[in-house]
């Protein structure tokens, strides 16, 4: 492609990133807390940690796992916890102790847990006493030897046993009984570890930093090998993106996603941490009412998401009412973000909804629209810097512009595979070293790409290609219609027909003005031949639409 991108890129964009001004994320971190010690870098719940704080607890972490249960360099620690402040001290202390971090969904269940501990053979679990239930379920079978249990108001500033806070009474919902033995305390955990000092281990750019597992909506999850290069290179490349817009120390991010996601834990936990950024954690939020009421209480100047959550807040009367003044960068990822909510979102906080691009394989990020987008162009932007992308056709040939084909990436950022799995590793890849993405992209003449669909989401009408997310896009514009997939199901006479699952936003909306909505606006065979109305739609652990469960169910 000539990296004709290039010419594209924001004032102050470079076109190469430097890998090796970091020697591990763990080398990023003891810089960081070092410049911005007295910066508040956590927020949760009203309890604040600050990067002084923060060295000192994951620091201690580290050094329990290293002096008191004694792992060996390179054994992976699992964290399975939502957005609470022992996630990042537990992150932050695996990792400068040399291990490998491997996050782990928290609403698995026990059959999904089991699968993925197994496969990764982790040593160690901090859970979060909510989830402490499905852990029971499947210990005897796992490799593991030590679980370490938190709550929700361990770090809060007041006891288990006596919450009394308003929000994190809200937020706890009963702990189901639970049994595990020899579990230790997270606290507990810590106070052992400050007996112990941390051991700096050598932790280089081809060392593993996280086992992030990918495909469990696809298939058998598997790991992808995260390396030090991997996460860095990444990391570089976001700021390299958003560096002429923020400014170091002074800018504040809400995270809702979750950090074990890793969109969230590259993008909010490690990009922002490097320029000293304060990052306020929302553990519940699906809790929109409660989530806005955070949100009033700070002068945030970026927030990400994917586009159910941005969709689900513009629909909340209170949100409209916030102040958006210090807004700088809003970034949706994970999903498509539909035209319709781009637009509200511009209405509503006159800032635009920034459309990027990721894979779990890439560490996340692969393209990004420039921040100063004045309105949405249905592209997921520009190649990050030092990264090269193809498109290419199934016989590995690369196409030409505005030509459809499948998207392949390379770059510092894409994993060297997946762990203990040549043969899925040897699939993903092109003899030239490109990751196969299984998206279906075409590029412009000035490097902007757009995402048709996925390949396995693609619909087969009589011989013609239908796009889901162009069928979503139409109808996500009608007024009446709060989210919406499109899948394809059997038909005798075509093939396949298009049908789309919607949550009214009014409850008097019809089938019959969906189709005619629909063709007004769609090509005869791209128009749904069947609609159903439903109250929710199947969603991952962060909001994504989960097409695959309506296929299959239809």
């Amino acid at each position: 492609m000539d990296r004709i991108w290039l010419k594209s890129y924001p004032s102050g964009v470079p076109a190469e990133i430097d890998v090796g001004e970091y020697s591990s994320v763990g080398d990023l971190f003891s810089r960081t807390v070092a410049r911005f010690s007295s910066r508040a870098a956590y927020v949760c719940m009203g309890k604040q940690v600050t990067y002084a704080e923060l060295d000192v607890l994951s620091a201690r972490f580290g050094a329990f796992l290293q002096g008191d249960l004694k792992l060996p360099p390179g054994a992976r620690i699992a964290l399975m916890m939502p957005n609470v402040l022992q996630y990042p001290v537990a992150l932050f202390g695996a990792l400068r102790a040399g291990y490998v971090v491997v996050n782990v969904n928290p609403l698995y269940t026990a059959r999904e847990l089991e699968h993925q501990l197994k496969d990764a053979g982790a040593e160690a679990i901090v859970i979060l006493e909510n989830f402490a239930h499905t852990l029971e379920q499947v210990r005897d079978r796992l490799p593991l030897r030590h679980v370490l249990v938190t709550s929700l108001g361990e770090m809060l500033g007041f006891p288990k046993g006596a919450i009394v806070n308003f929000v994190v009474r809200r937020l706890k919902r009963m702990v189901p009984p639970w049994r595990l033995r020899g579990a230790v305390p997270f606290s507990r955990a810590l106070q052992r570890g400050a007996a112990h000092a941390l051991v700096p281990v050598a932790v280089g750019h081809d060392d593993m930093a996280f086992l992030q597992y990918t495909g469990g909506t696809t298939g058998v999850a598997k790991g992808a090998v995260l390396t030090h290069r991997n996460i860095i290179a990444n990391l570089q490349q976001a700021h390299a993106w958003i560096a002429p817009t923020v400014r170091d120390g002074e800018e504040l991010i809400i995270t809702a996603l979750p950090l074990y996601h890793i969109f969230s834990l590259t993008a909010n936990c490690l990009t922002f941490l490097k320029i000293g950024a304060t990052n306020v954690l929302i553990t519940n939020p699906r809790d929109i009412p409660a989530f806005v009421k955070e949100l009033s209480q700070h002068r945030f100047t970026a927030i990400t998401g994917v586009n159910t959550l941005f969709n689900a807040l513009l629909h909340n009367a209170d949100f409209a009412r916030l102040d958006f003044s210090s807004l700088k960068i809003s970034l949706g990822g994970g999903m498509a973000v539909q035209q319709a909510v781009a637009e509200k979102w511009q209405r509503v906080t006159g800032k635009s909804l920034i459309e990027a691009y990721g894979l779990t394989e890439t560490s996340p990020a692969v393209a990004i629209n420039p921040l100063g987008l004045r309105e949405f162009n249905h592209s997921i932007g520009l190649p990050v810097p030092s990264t090269e992308i193809s498109i290419r056709d199934d016989e590995g040939v690369e196409l030409g512009i505005g030509v459809r084909g499948e998207l392949c990436v390379r770059g510092p950022q894409v994993t060297p595979g997946y762990w203990n799995r040549p043969e899925e590793t040897a699939r993903a890849f092109t003899a030239d070293g490109f990751l196969r993405t299984g998206d279906i992209a075409t590029i412009d003449d000035q490097g902007f790409i757009r995402i048709v669909d996925r390949k396995k989401d693609m619909i087969l009408v009589s011989g013609f290609n239908v796009y889901p997310n162009e069928v979503e896009d139409v109808v996500a514009s009608h007024p009446g219609v709060l989210e919406v997939a499109a899948v394809g199901v059997p038909d005798e006479r075509s093939g396949e027909a298009v049908k789309v699952f919607i949550v009214r936003k009014n409850p008097d909306l019809t089938e019959r003005e969906v189709i005619e909505h629909c063709r007004a606006n769609l090509t005869g065979y791209k128009v749904p031949h069947l609609v159903e109305f439903r109250k929710e739609l199947p969603k991952s652990n962060v909001g994504k639409i989960l097409r695959r469960a309506l296929r299959d169910e239809a």
